[in-house]
């Protein structure tokens, strides 16, 4: 049962003291400013940099997004959006390096939007919740508990052209199976049932929108960068069935994930694996940019 996490009770769901213990036992290991907003200030003039809202936890942390100086409503967007997990540093780090790359490159055909942190807190504690023990990427829903879902929410609502591809970039680390998950059966007052962490790069599709040429075409430019998870001994990945190498779907909307923000023809989940020993952060940010490359390029050919 729950005795593998040091916080709560086992079958017991955790009440606000348990959150209390949980959220003081978290310190920021990294810096935001540094590494998040003093490199928006770093971006090159296609880039044009603005606030979309601000959290409010132990201090403030501003929401901001990128998006494309040559901006024309009758041209399709493209949303990008990262650190939806605050720990899952290559996306935001990649995120920031396509702003910085290859924004431009792409600007005269799409407008695009790019959120690159979504949750500070989290990227400065390395938390996969906010403070309250929440999973800001389980809570894109009416009347959402977490700000920072409710604040992207709104912003990306406020997007008048139409969004043509949504890409949300994350990871799947080992620290899922070793903290996360435990932490969230805890939380829960459920027992917890491990899993194998998938070895390499997945992404997700949407089980109501699949578009799996697309996402074929996306693990084939990430193939170029590093090694896309097989499947395991039950053909599936984290628990859902492979649809095609290094594909599958999850049904976003019911999930309350990220993915279900908008009703973009293309949208996949990226998840780069980066605790594989042929891995480092700059193999894991080329990654996300070559699914955002790959993605980009196969709309280009089939719109």
């Amino acid at each position: 049962m729950n005795k593998q996490y040091p916080i709560g009770e086992p079958g017991k769901k955790w009440d606000k003291t348990q959150v209390q213990q949980w959220r003081q036992s978290q310190k920021p290991q990294r810096s935001y400013k540094i590494q998040v907003l003093d490199k928006l200030q770093q971006l090159p003039p296609a880039c044009v940099i603005e606030q979309y809202g601000e959290l409010h936890y132990q201090k403030n942390y501003p929401l901001m997004a990128i998006k494309s100086s040559e901006w024309v409503n009758a041209r399709p967007t493209i949303l990008i959006t990262g650190g939806v997990h605050g720990y899952e540093t290559s996306g935001v780090q990649g995120a920031l390096l396509f702003a910085k790359e290859y924004l431009k490159q792409f600007q005269n055909q799409f407008n695009i939007v790019i959120t690159p942190c979504v949750s500070p807190w989290g990227y400065e504690h390395i938390q996969r919740w906010n403070p309250n023990a929440i999973d800001p990427n389980r809570s894109f829903y009416p009347n959402t508990p977490s700000d920072e879902a409710k604040l992207l929410s709104e912003y990306v609502a406020t997007i008048e052209s139409p969004i043509v591809l949504h890409m949300d970039l994350h990871e799947t680390t080992d620290s899922d199976e070793q903290e996360f998950r435990p932490a969230l059966a805890a939380r829960d007052g459920k027992e917890f049932q491990p899993q194998q962490v998938p070895d390499g790069f997945y992404c997700v599709g949407k089980t109501d929108n699949p578009q799996l040429d697309f996402l074929k075409a996306v693990i084939e430019s990430v193939r170029h960068v590093t090694h896309i998870a097989p499947a395991d001994h039950n053909g599936q990945i984290i628990g859902s069935q492979v649809q095609s190498e290094g594909v599958i779907m999850y049904a976003m909307d019911k999930l309350g994930l990220c993915g279900a923000l908008t009703d973009a023809t293309y949208h996949t989940t990226t998840e780069v694996y980066p605790d594989s020993p042929k891995a480092s952060d700059d193999i894991c940010n080329q990654a996300q940019i070559a699914a955002l490359l790959g993605a980009i390029h196969y709309i280009q050919a089939h719109t």
